[in-house]
């Protein structure tokens, strides 16, 4: 499986800026991931004050490829980068090793 992972840092990023990307996620990037070609699964990520992440598993190299190359060209005006201030500190392929689903399941919605 193909990975990408694309962080931001969110140590100058302006106040209050946690809760605009929880509301943007929850109210469209969560839905235009949702059943995109090419794209197992795709998770958010952030840590307050630290960082903010998308991480991506691919189902082949040439959907990861695909979509790194597109995304890279315009990473300085995606909607994270817009929110936050600034461009992506990180955009780095990765294998995934493995996944493997715990007892609870799992659920595919923007809010917890």
């Amino acid at each position: 499986m193909r990975g990408l992972t694309v962080r931001w840092s969110l140590a100058e990023a302006p106040a209050g800026v946690e809760a605009e990307l929880a509301d943007y996620v929850a109210d469209s990037s969560h839905e235009r991931f949702t059943g995109m070609a090419g794209l197992s699964y795709k998770t958010w990520r952030l840590r307050p004050g630290e960082w903010f992440e998308g991480v991506y598993v691919f189902a082949d190299a040439a959907a990861r490829s695909a979509f790194q190359e597109k995304f890279t060209a315009g990473a300085a005006e995606a909607p994270g980068s817009v929110i936050i201030g600034s461009a992506p500190v990180l955009i780095e392929p990765c294998e995934v090793v493995a996944i493997a689903e715990g007892a609870d399941g799992f659920s595919a919605t923007p809010r917890a």
